[in-house]
């Protein structure tokens, strides 16, 4: 029972939200009320599946990954009924959106779980991202780069930024550079600085025509850019800069962290097998082949967009489902 709970029964019946984010790694679930200005978070759930294993060989899910959401997505399922929620969003991507047999995994969740999955586009997927981390953007700058590198692949969006609207999204694009397809293709032990650089490399390819299109490098070189990242990779490295004995949400969300910090780390990390990374705190075995090849691809963003500090936002898809659905229940 939460504290709302015990408060009577006006306050429990009060509208529940639910936000729930399947990706091609984490399964990730929010449960929320609605407070003045926002949510208040009543529970949640974290669980790396990584349903997109083997998916960048065989364009299909397999069993074992399959069986690995399920039993995640079965405990999210409890939760949302258990918490009497009123209103639900829950969606899958990248790696739903490419493997072949998507269709029969998504109708086994609700079969068994009760939750219908919605694979939304890469699109939709930056729109709710923006939504969930937008309070982070200095309104002062007018530009920014926002990014998430997921496990499939790496959203990136060049926003308009201005004191009393909202960031108007000028471009976005998606790119098939998620950590674990990097990692299948390159390796997750030891990774040798040659083999390093050609993964920075290829992401570059891929984001170049998109930083040169929007002018990033020349905006930046005026100061008016801001970078922020929401995903793993950056919440992972601000961890290791912090020194903290295990992550903890509350020290990383919202703090900024120098590139050049981001890039000393990035050179230790790259330099240590699995079991070195491992035995990081705010790393452990279940990233510990993940973690450079994510490294990787925010080397390439940076290069693209070399400020002096990026903003790390631990909040992101789900935080924007949240706003959407209680924006919706107060119209």
């Amino acid at each position: 029972m939460d504290a709302d709970d015990r408060k009577g029964p006006a306050a429990a019946r009060r509208p529940v939200f639910a936000a729930l984010d399947l990706g091609t790694n984490n399964c990730r679930l929010l449960i929320a009320r609605a407070i003045p200005g926002g949510f208040r978070v009543i529970d949640a759930f974290s669980r790396i599946v990584r349903l997109g294993e083997g998916l960048s060989r065989s364009e299909r899910l397999s069993e074992r990954a399959m069986e690995r959401a399920l039993d995640a997505l079965r405990i999210c399922g409890a939760k949302i009924e258990r918490r009497g929620v009123t209103a639900v969003r829950a969606v899958a991507t990248e790696a739903c959106r490419r493997a072949r047999n998507c269709g029969s995994f998504v109708d086994a969740v609700e079969r068994e779980t009760g939750i219908a999955i919605e694979i939304i586009s890469s699109q939709e997927e930056g729109r709710l991202a923006i939504a969930g981390c937008a309070s982070l953007l200095d309104p002062a700058i007018p530009y920014a780069l926002v990014f998430d590198i997921g496990g499939g692949s790496t959203e990136l969006m060049w926003l308009e930024v201005a004191p009393g609207r909202r960031p108007r999204l000028i471009d976005q694009i998606s790119v098939r550079c998620g950590v674990i397809g990097l990692a299948e293709r390159y390796g997750g032990d030891h990774i040798p600085p040659a083999r390093y650089r050609a993964m920075v490399e290829e992401v570059a390819e891929h984001i170049g025509p998109f930083a040169a299109r929007n002018a990033i490098t020349e905006r930046h070189a005026g100061g008016r850019v801001q970078l922020l990242g929401t995903s793993g990779t950056v919440t992972t490295l601000a961890g290791v800069h912090l020194g903290l004995p295990r992550y903890d949400r509350r020290a990383v969300d919202g703090r900024f962290l120098g590139l050049s910090d981001a890039r000393s780390i990035i050179e230790s990390l790259v330099t240590l097998d699995f079991a070195g990374r491992a035995g990081h705190p705010c790393i452990g075995p279940e990233r510990a082949d993940l973690v450079v090849a994510g490294c990787a691809v925010l080397e390439a963003i940076c290069d693209c967009c070399p400020v002096d500090r990026l903003r790390i936002a631990d909040r992101g898809l789900r935080e924007g489902i949240l706003v959407d659905l209680i924006g919706a229940d107060q119209v």
